[in-house]
C-alpha cells in the first residue's frame, strides 16, 4: 500500500447502533430543528476483496480458529470461521479519530481469549493530528474502550510490518508491552491496558530511520521497539513471565532480553549486527528464539538479512538463513517468520520484498538446518513449483497482467511480512501481501514432493482507497476510481469483479465520469508511468483505450469530465493546465481563463457547458471547454471541494466544501448557501424520491452540528441522517455517487475501507396525486420515513396554471388518529384529522409551473397516514 494522506478530522464515538438524526432546513432562514429517528438504513461493502497491504495476522495460542488481522489504513479485523471472512471491527471510528484505522500493533490474549488490543494510530508525523491509542476490547472487538497515549503511532509508516509491538503476558494477561516509535521506548500496563507507564529502566528506544533527512517528515522516524515476545516456559500461571525479548530498531543492538520480568534488561551478547529483526519467534518447546532480519525497516525496500537461532540456554547463535547474507543471489531482506507449534522443528520464512521474478517462501523441518523454496530455477527462464495458485474467487488479482516467463501471474506475493502458520492445524498457513491475503489448508502437501494451494482468504476484508465513484443511469450500477489498484466495473455489487481497469493500466485512477445522455462513454484519468494518463471506453467501463496523446507536462490524473452526450472530454491533469480534447484526446487544447489544478464537471443536460472550481471561485464554459469565464459568485466554500450537476435540471449545481453547501439553478452565475449545513465534504444525487421530482442529494458533511452521512429527498430543505455512530470508517467522503436508479441507496468511498453501499431499510412510502383543484393548483402527499409511532411526510404543491400564486393553501383529513408535529415551509393547523396549511411568509409566490415542498413531522402510523384527497387553493 502507498503512502496515503487523505486528511479529515471529524467524530469518531461507539454508540449504539440504529439510530438515525433527523435535521430539518428549511429554506428562509428559519432556524432548523434537528430529531433523532429510529429509521433503519443498512450498510455493506461493495465485494472487491482486499486491495491493501495487510502487515500482521495474529492467530491467539489457545482458542482455535480466533484470528485477527490489522491493516495499515483500513483497521482490524477478526476471522469467522463459519462463513470463512472476515469481520471489520473499527467501523465505529470517525473522523476525530480517522488515525485509529492505523492499527501498528495487534494482540489476542492467550489466557482471556474475549480480550484483543489494538495498538492505534496512523502517522507519527503532524499528518495525524492525534496521538495513538490503545483499543481494548473484552469481547473480541464487538465494542472498545479507548487509553489515549502521550505519543503518536505509525500504522501507515515506514516499518509498519515489523512486530507485533503489542502482545499479552502469556502467564499473567494482566500485563501488557507495547513497542513505541519516535524515541518513546517501551511501555507497559499491569491493568490489561486500562493504564500505561513507560519502562524507564529499558535501555534502548532505537535509533533507525530510513532516511533521516527526509523533508516531508515520513522516512525521517526513529522506528523505535518494533516487537515484543514472551518464553511462556520460563514462568507459570499467574505470575508474570520473567524471560521477554524486544526487538528494537538498532542495526547494532536490535535484541534485547530480560529475565526477571522486566526488572532488568540486557542486550543479548553475541548477536548479529548490521541488520534490523523484523521478527522475533521464540520456540518455547526447544528453547530457542527465531529472528528474520533485513538491512532496512521495509515494507517497500530491503535487500539483504539473515536468519538466525539463539539457544536460551547456552547464549549460542546460529545463523541459518536459506540464502545467507553476502552470498550470490542474496538480494533480499527476511520477514514473515513463523514455526509450527505443533511440530516446532517446522518453521518457515519469506523474503519480505523481492520484486523479480517474486518473492521466495522458505519451509524448514528440521530447525532451520536445511531449507526447500516454494519455487525454484530449472533452465531459465524456466522454474519449478511447489504451489499453485487458484484465485477464482479474486480474480483481479492477477492485475491485468500478461508478463513473461520468468514471472507469472498472479505474484506469490510482496511486502510479505505476515505470516503464520495456524498452531491448532499444522496445514494451515496464512500470509500477507500488499493487496491481500493468501493461505493454504494443504501445506503438509509441500513436505510430501506434491504441490500446496494458495488461494485468497481475503472475503469480507476491504482495504482500498477510494478516489472517485460513478453511477450512471444503465449498464453497471458503479464504477469505481481506487488508489494502488485502478478500480472497476462492478456489474454485481456483491461479487468480487473479474478484472481491474486496464489498458491503459494506471497505478491509481484518480477520476471518472461517464456521459449522462450517452452513458456507454466513460472517461477515466489516473497515475501511472510509461502509458497515457487518459483513457476512454465506448461500453460502460468494460474495456477501453489509452489516450492517442496527453499534453505536454503532464504528471498525473488529476479530474476529467464528459460531456453530457459524449462527444468531448475536459482534463485538468497534475503538471499541467486545463485542457479540452474530442473524445478520444488525439489532440489536446488549452482551456482558457481556468487555473492549472481546478476541478472539473460536465453539465449533465448541456454538452457545451464545462464547470470548474478553485481557490474559492467558480468557472463556467459554454463553448465545450475552449474557455472559462469566472463566476461573479463570492464567498464560496474553499478547500477540497467537490460539486456535482444534476441530470435532467441544466445549470442546477451543488458545491461543497470548507464553509458548507451552497446551490446554484443558473449555471453557477449566482449561489445561494443551505441553511443548517456547517460544513460539507461532499455532495452527490441520486434517484429521486418517490412523487418527488428532484433527485435525492447526498451529502458527507456537517448539519446543524451533526456529522454524518445525509440525505435530502426535497432539495435541501430537510436532511436525514443515514449512518450512525457504528458506521463511520474513519477518514470517508472523499468519493461519494448516489444511484439513480434506485432511491435511497448511495455509494460512499473511505480511505481504507473500500466502497460502503448503503441502502433505506424501509419500504417505499406511498404518494397520493389527486386531480388539480382550484385555478391551477395540484399537490401530491408523500411519506418521506417512518418509525415506530411516527413519521415523516412531504406535501409538494405546484402551480399547473399560467398565473403566479400569491399565496396558496392546501387541506386533507388523515384516516386515521395522525397528528402534525412540526412543520417546516408553511404554517399548519389541525382541528381532529383535518389539517390546513398555508405558505409562510416567504413562498406564498408560486410562478407558473412552479413548486413548493412543505415537511412535516407527524405522529401516529406513517405509511397509513396517506390521505384520499388533497385540497389545494392559489391566489
Amino acid at each position: 500500500m502507498t503512502e496515503r494522506r487523505f486528511l479529515s478530522a471529524l467524530l469518531a464515538a461507539a454508540l449504539a447502533a440504529g439510530a438515525l438524526a433527523l435535521t430539518q432546513v428549511p429554506t428562509g432562514g428559519s432556524e432548523a430543528a434537528a430529531q433523532t429517528l429510529d429509521e433503519p438504513y443498512s450498510w455493506r461493502n461493495v465485494e472487491i476483496a482486499g486491495g491493501g497491504f495487510v502487515p500482521g495476522i495474529v492467530f491467539n495460542q489457545t482458542e482455535p480458529d480466533l484470528i485477527y488481522a490489522r491493516t495499515d489504513i483500513g483497521g482490524a479485523y477478526r476471522w469467522e470461521p463459519d462463513s470463512g471472512r472476515w469481520t471489520p471491527l473499527l467501523d465505529w471510528v470517525g473522523w476525530d479519530e480517522w488515525g485509529y484505522n492505523g492499527v501498528a500493533g495487534l494482540a489476542t490474549d492467550p489466557v482471556d481469549p474475549d480480550r484483543v488490543y489494538v495498538a492505534a494510530g496512523m502517522y507519527t508525523n503532524d499528518w495525524d493530528p492525534n496521538n495513538g491509542a490503545i483499543l481494548r476490547s473484552a469481547d473480541r472487538g464487538e465494542t472498545w474502550e479507548v487509553t489515549e497515549l502521550p505519543f503518536k503511532l505509525g500504522g501507515n509508516m515506514p516499518g509498519r510490518g515489523m512486530g507485533e509491538r503489542i502482545a499479552v503476558d502469556p502467564n499473567d494477561n494482566s500485563v501488557v508491552y507495547l513497542g513505541a516509535p519516535s524515541g518513546h521506548g517501551l511501555w507497559r500496563s499491569t491493568d490489561y491496558g486500562v493504564t500505561w507507564s513507560e519502562v524507564s529502566n529499558f535501555p534502548n528506544p532505537g535509533n533507525y530511520a530510513a532516511d533521516p533527512d527526509d523533508p516531508n517528515g515520513y522516512l525521517d522516524d526513529n522506528q523505535g521497539v518494533t516487537w515484543v515476545a514472551f518464553d511462556e516456559s520460563s514462568g507459570s500461571a499467574g505470575d508474570p513471565t520473567p524471560d521477554v525479548y524486544i526487538g528494537v530498531a538498532d542495526k547494532e543492538n536490535t535484541v534485547y532480553r530480560s529475565t526477571d520480568a522486566g526488572a532488568g534488561w540486557e542486550r543479548i551478547a553475541g548477536q548479529p549486527t548490521g541488520f534490523l529483526a523484523h521478527k522475533g519467534v521464540v520456540d518455547h518447546v526447544n528453547g530457542l528464539l527465531y529472528i528474520a532480519t533485513s538491512d532496512t525497516g521495509g515494507p517497500y525496500d530491503g535487500a539483504e538479512g539473515d536468519v538466525w537461532k539463539y539457544a536460551t540456554d547456552t547464549g549460542e547463535w546460529t545463523r541459518i538463513s536459506p540464502v545467507p547474507s553476502g552470498s550470490e543471489g542474496a538480494d533480499f531482506g527476511y520477514s514473515g517468520l513463523t514455526i509450527d507449534r505443533q511440530n516446532p522443528d517446522t518453521l518457515m520464512v519469506a523474503t519480505q520484498l523481492l520484486w523479480w521474478p517474486d518473492i521466495v517462501i522458505f519451509r524448514s523441518t528440521d530447525a532451520g538446518e536445511t531449507w526447500t523454496r516454494a519455487w525454484d530455477w530449472t533452465n531459465y527462464p524456466e522454474r519449478s513449483f511447489r504451489y499453485e495458485m487458484d484465485i477464482s474467487e479474486v480474480p483481479w488479482l492477477d492485475f491485468a497482467t500478461e508478463p513473461e516467463p520468468p514471472e507469472v501471474t498472479p505474484k506469490l506475493g510482496w511486502m510479505t511480512e505476515a505470516l503464520e502458520i495456524d498452531p491448532f492445524d499444522s496445514d494451515r498457513m496464512m500470509y500477507g501481501t500488499g493487496a491481500t491475503i493468501y493461505g493454504t489448508e494443504n501445506l503438509s502437501a509441500w513436505d510430501e514432493g506434491g504441490r500446496i494451494t494458495i488461494e485468497p482468504m481475503v472475503g469480507g476484508l476491504e482495504e482500498t482507497a477510494v478516489l472517485d465513484l460513478a453511477s450512471p443511469p444503465s449498464g453497471a450500477p458503479l464504477l469505481s476510481a481506487l488508489g494502488d489498484i485502478a478500480g472497476f466495473r462492478h456489474d454485481d455489487l456483491d461479487t468480487v469483479p473479474t478484472r481491474m481497469f486496464s489498458a491503459p493500466n494506471f497505478t491509481s485512477t484518480t477520476s471518472l465520469d461517464f456521459a449522462e445522455t450517452n452513458p456507454d462513454v466513460v472517461v477515466r484519468a489516473g497515475n501511472a508511468e510509461g502509458v497515457a494518463r487518459a483513457a476512454f471506453s465506448q461500453d460502460g467501463g468494460a474495456n477501453w483505450y489509452p489516450a492517442s496523446s496527453e499534453p505536454d507536462g503532464v504528471t498525473g490524473g488529476g479530474t476529467i469530465a464528459s460531456a453530457a452526450d459524449g462527444g468531448s472530454v475536459v482534463w485538468s491533469p497534475a503538471g499541467a493546465g486545463v485542457h479540452r480534447a474530442d473524445m478520444g484526446g488525439s489532440a489536446w487544447t488549452a482551456s482558457a481563463g481556468i487555473p492549472a489544478g481546478a476541478i472539473v464537471e460536465a453539465d449533465r443536460v448541456n454538452p457545451e457547458v464545462f464547470y470548474g472550481a478553485s481557490g474559492g471561485r467558480f468557472y463556467i464554459s459554454t463553448d465545450g471547454g475552449a474557455s472559462f469565464t469566472a463566476s461573479p459568485a463570492a464567498g464560496l466554500p474553499t478547500g477540497n471541494v467537490k460539486f456535482t450537476a444534476l441530470p435532467d435540471r441544466e445549470g442546477e449545481i451543488w458545491l461543497a466544501g470548507d464553509g458548507g453547501l451552497v446551490r446554484s439553478t443558473d449555471g453557477g452565475t449566482t449561489f445561494t448557501a443551505v441553511a443548517g449545513v456547517d460544513g460539507a465534504r461532499n455532495i452527490a444525487h441520486g434517484a429521486a424520491a418517490p412523487g418527488v421530482d428532484h433527485p435525492a442529494l447526498y451529502l458527507v458533511g456537517t448539519v446543524d452540528g451533526v456529522e454524518g452521512v445525509f440525505r435530502s429527498d426535497d432539495a435541501g430543505a430537510a436532511w436525514v441522517r443515514i449512518n450512525d455512530d457504528q458506521h463511520q470508517w474513519g477518514n470517508m467522503g472523499e468519493a461519494l455517487s448516489g444511484d439513480p436508479r434506485v432511491y435511497g441507496r448511495v455509494y460512499v468511498g473511505t480511505n481504507g475501507r473500500g466502497i460502503q453501499v448503503g441502502e433505506s431499510a424501509g419500504t417505499e412510502p406511498p404518494t397520493t396525486t389527486p386531480p388539480p383543484t382550484g385555478d391551477g393548483c395540484s399537490a401530491t402527499y408523500a411519506v418521506a420515513h417512518s418509525w415506530a409511532g411516527g413519521f415523516q411526510a412531504a406535501v409538494t404543491v405546484r402551480n399547473t396554471g399560467s398565473t403566479a400564486f400569491d399565496g396558496w393553501s392546501v387541506s386533507w383529513t388523515f384516516p386515521g388518529a395522525q397528528t402534525v408535529a412540526q412543520a417546516w415551509n408553511g404554517e399548519a393547523t389541525q382541528a381532529g384529522r383535518e389539517v390546513t396549511v398555508r405558505n409562510a411568509g416567504y413562498n406564498g409566490v408560486v410562478p407558473p409551473g412552479g413548486s413548493v415542498t412543505v415537511g412535516f413531522n407527524g405522529t401516529g402510523s406513517g405509511p397509513d397516514s396517506t390521505p384520499a384527497r388533497i385540497d389545494c387553493t392559489g391566489g
